[in-house]
C-alpha cells in the first residue's frame, strides 16, 4: 500500500466538521451589530484572528492609519485584539463626531489603563458621562475660568494668571539666554517643564505649591511615562493577560500615577490646614469653599478624593499640553527665522522696555496669528480614546453604543 494514499473521510467526521464551520459563522455573524436599513458597516481592512491589526500598526500607528485611511476613506474600522475600534481622521469627519455629535462621543472607553489614574477617580478617564460626571466638570471649568480672570487689586497685573505666567516667563527667558550663551545645544522642552508647572501648580495651590522640590522636580522628569501610557492603543487594554506578565512599561506607569497622587495628597492636606473661606486665592481653595458651602446647604458633599481628581485633571490637562506647545513653538521659530524679522509689531506696540500682557493682544495679530497656527498642529498623534454613549451614525456608517474611537490628529495635520 502506497504512503500517499488518501485516508477515507467517514459520514459522521463531515457531518461533525460541517457543524463545527457552521457553528463559527454563526458566532461571527451574530458577534456583528446588526446594521439599520440605510447605513453601512465602516470599512477596513483584512485582520488576523486574535490579534486583530496589532502587526498592521507597528510602531508607527498614526501612519499605518493614515495609510489606511487614504484606502479606506476617514471613517474605518481595524481590530485590537478581539476588540473593533472605530478610528477618525480628516478634520471635518472629527469635527462633525466631537462637536456636532459631541453627546454621541463623549465617552470613555472602561479600559484597564484608565483605573490606574487617581484611583480611579479621574473625570478625564472616567467612562461615566452622566449627570454626577457633568456637574463635577462644570464645577472643575467654572473653579478654572474663575481664576484665570481673578486678580489682586494691589497688583498691576490684571489676572492672576497673568501675574503667575510673567513671573515664570521672565525666569524662563533668563535661563534661555543663558544656555544660548554657552557652548553646544540643547532641548528647549526639558527648560520649559518647570515653569509651566510653577503656573499650574500656582493656580491650583497658590503659595502651598512646592516649588523647586526635588519629589515635584522628579515627577516632572518622568511625565512622559504617562503620556507614553495614556493615549490609544495601550496594549494591556486589549490583551488582559499582560496585565500579569512582566511589563516595565505598565510598571512605570503604575508608579508615576501613585507617586502623583500621593503627591496630590499631601498638597491638598497641607493646604486644607490653614483654608479660609474668606480669602479663596487658588482652585483648591474655591473647591474646599463649594464642599463646605454644598454640604450645610443641601447636603452636596464633594468627597476629599474627588477634589483631588478635579486637580489632578486640571493639572494634567493643561502640564504636558502646554509644555509641548510652548516647546513647538520655539522649535518653529528656530526653523522659520523669517518670524524673527517681522517683529516690527511687537516694538511698535510694547518696546523694549517691558513685557507683553493680555491687554496688548488686540493690538498684536501677527503674534495671535502665530500661536493660532501653533496650536493648529496637534502635538501628539491620538487624542485620549473615546466611546459612543448611544448608536449613532457617521457619513452614513453605522456606529454602535461602546464603540471605542480612536482620533487620528496626525492625519489631519498632514492633510
Amino acid at each position: 500500500m502506497a504512503l500517499s494514499q488518501a485516508v477515507p473521510i467517514s459520514a459522521t467526521e463531515l457531518l461533525l466538521v460541517s457543524a463545527v464551520f457552521c457553528l463559527v459563522f454563526w458566532v461571527v455573524r451574530a458577534s456583528r451589530p446588526r446594521v439599520p436599513k440605510g447605513l453601512k458597516s465602516p470599512p477596513g481592512p483584512w485582520g488576523w484572528p486574535l490579534i486583530g491589526h496589532v502587526l498592521t500598526l507597528g510602531k508607527n500607528p498614526h501612519l499605518a492609519l493614515a495609510r489606511m485611511s487614504q484606502q479606506y476613506g476617514d471613517v474605518l474600522q481595524i481590530r485590537i485584539g478581539s476588540t473593533p475600534v472605530l478610528v477618525l481622521s480628516g478634520l471635518d469627519t472629527i469635527r462633525q463626531a466631537l462637536v456636532r455629535q459631541g453627546g454621541h462621543f463623549k465617552g470613555r472607553p472602561d479600559f484597564y489603563s484608565f483605573t490606574l489614574v487617581t484611583d480611579g477617580q479621574s473625570m478625564t478617564f472616567s467612562p461615566d458621562s452622566g449627570p454626577v460626571w457633568a456637574a463635577r466638570r462644570r464645577l472643575a471649568h467654572n473653579a478654572l475660568k474663575a481664576f484665570s480672570i481673578a486678580s489682586d487689586p494691589s497688583s498691576s497685573f490684571s489676572c492672576y494668571l497673568e501675574e503667575h505666567v510673567s513671573k515664570e516667563a521672565e525666569a524662563l527667558i533668563s535661563k534661555l539666554q543663558e544656555l544660548m550663551a554657552g557652548a553646544g545645544h540643547f532641548d528647549p522642552y526639558s527648560q520649559v517643564v518647570a515653569p509651566v508647572a510653577n503656573v499650574i501648580g500656582a493656580m491650583c495651590f497658590r503659595q502651598h505649591f512646592p516649588q523647586g522640590s526635588e519629589e515635584m522636580l522628579s515627577i516632572l522628569r518622568n511625565s512622559h511615562e504617562f503620556v507614553e501610557s495614556a493615549t490609544s492603543g495601550n496594549p494591556v487594554d486589549f490583551f488582559p493577560t499582560l496585565r500579569y506578565l512582566p511589563n516595565p512599561t505598565l510598571q512605570r506607569f503604575k508608579d508615576f500615577n501613585q507617586r502623583f497622587l500621593q503627591f496630590l495628597q499631601k498638597t491638598v492636606w497641607e493646604h486644607y490646614q490653614d483654608f479660609d473661606k474668606n480669602s479663596v486665592q487658588d482652585i483648591t481653595g474655591a473647591l474646599f469653599k463649594h464642599r463646605e458651602m454644598g454640604s450645610r446647604a443641601s447636603g452636596d458633599l464633594i468627597p476629599q478624593e474627588k477634589i483631588i481628581s478635579i486637580i489632578n485633571d486640571l493639572f494634567g490637562a493643561g502640564f504636558d499640553t502646554i509644555t509641548t506647545a510652548i516647546s513647538w513653538s520655539l522649535m518653529y521659530l528656530v526653523t522659520k527665522p523669517e518670524i524673527h524679522r517681522k517683529q516690527k509689531e511687537l516694538d511698535a506696540v510694547i518696546g523694549r522696555a517691558r513685557r507683553p500682557r493680555l491687554s496688548d493682544r488686540p493690538q498684536l495679530p501677527y503674534m495671535e496669528a502665530f500661536i493660532l497656527e501653533t496650536f493648529r498642529h496637534s502635538f501628539v498623534p491620538f487624542t485620549i480614546p473615546h466611546c459612543t454613549t448611544r448608536d449613532t451614525a457617521l457619513n452614513g456608517l453605522y456606529i454602535p453604543k461602546g464603540c471605542h474611537v480612536f482620533i487620528n490628529q496626525w492625519q489631519v495635520n498632514h492633510d
